[in-house]
């Protein structure tokens, strides 16, 4: 990544986000199985970054419940692979929850988490709440949640 280039989080399309997660999340299936049905969702936002005009990192956050109450469900979050570790993911969960404080929304965060990404989302104080179960085509996952501060 050039000095010069700067990435960017912004909230956009879930139509520009379909390429990446289709990369990263869902190689070698289909590309319709990398758009989502909440990506419509009444009150669904979705956050990129972007270096330049691609969109390296993405996520979707969309209105749902957590034990019965109102909560914001992530889904679909990834991160190109050249640019991993460089702080992206972070940028767009911090940028999410701006967004969801702003909105008034409830602060009750919860997602499906791959196995790989729980010390990722640790560090950014999520919990993990369920056993390791499997996704068919996406591999172990866990549920966690995180109550935004």
């Amino acid at each position: 990544m050039s000095r010069e280039e700067e990435i960017r989080v912004i909230e956009t399309s879930a139509d520009r986000l379909i390429d990446l997660r289709h990369a990263v999340l869902r190689a070698g299936l289909p590309r319709e199985e990398a758009i989502f049905e909440c990506d419509t969702l009444e009150g669904a936002f979705h956050v990129a970054a972007v270096l330049g005009e691609r969109v390296v990192g993405c996520a979707t956050f969309h209105p749902d419940l957590w034990q019965q109450k109102p909560a914001f469900k992530l889904r679909g979050m990834a991160t190109s692979p050249d640019v991993r570790r460089q702080g992206v993911g972070r940028a767009m969960l911090k940028f999410a929850e701006s967004r969801l404080l702003e909105k008034g929304a409830t602060r009750q965060l919860w997602c499906n988490a791959r196995v790989p990404a729980v010390p990722f989302y640790e560090s950014m104080g999520w919990a993990v709440q369920s056993n390791v179960f499997e996704v068919p085509g996406a591999g172990p996952h866990v549920r966690m949640t995180k109550t935004i501060a």
